[in-house]
């Protein structure tokens, strides 16, 4: 097991297996020494846990956890292409969309899930650039999207 994801395993989580594309497109790829995913819902076995909007049918902490379980979800998705997540340099950007409702500003409290979470699993190297974007509607009516990019360590 990588430190990597022993460090997963510290927290009581698990490093996820990839989710399966929902259309035309791959979980991630690599170009010279990036990596970079698509964008990941919050799927937990295969189906979204919560639906809706941030601000509505879901609460920002709500929507904070599953930014979290995105990320997770990205990094297993990074792991697929790298094959070994202790090649990652670090986190260049993290992109995140949030389904809002109308009078929702809270995007960049929701997105701190993921930025968070990556902190804790990478440290230093979890420390990166960030957009965090309200949205209509996400695939599924998932509430919250993640994609990421990170730089690897020649293998």
């Amino acid at each position: 097991m990588s430190a990597v994801e022993s460090r997963i395993a510290e927290l009581g989580l698990t490093l996820p297996d990839v989710v399966p594309p929902l259309a035309a497109y791959q979980p991630a790829v690599q170009s010279g020494v990036y990596v970079y995913t698509s964008g990941q819902l919050p799927m937990v076995d295969g189906k979204l846990p919560v639906t809706g909007k941030v601000g509505a049918e879901v609460t920002a902490e709500e929507a904070k956890d599953l930014a979290r379980t995105c990320a997770l979800n990205a990094l297993a998705a990074v792991k697929s292409v790298a094959g070994d997540l202790d090649r990652i340099a670090r986190v260049v950007k993290v992109v995140g969309f949030v389904a809002s409702a109308a009078d929702f500003t809270g995007q960049p409290g929701v997105v701190n899930g993921a930025s968070e979470l990556l902190g804790e699993v990478l440290g230093d190297k979890g420390v990166h650039a960030r957009s965090a974007v309200g949205v209509a509607v996400l695939p599924l009516d998932a509430p919250v999207e993640v994609e990421i990019q990170v730089e690897l360590t020649q293998a």
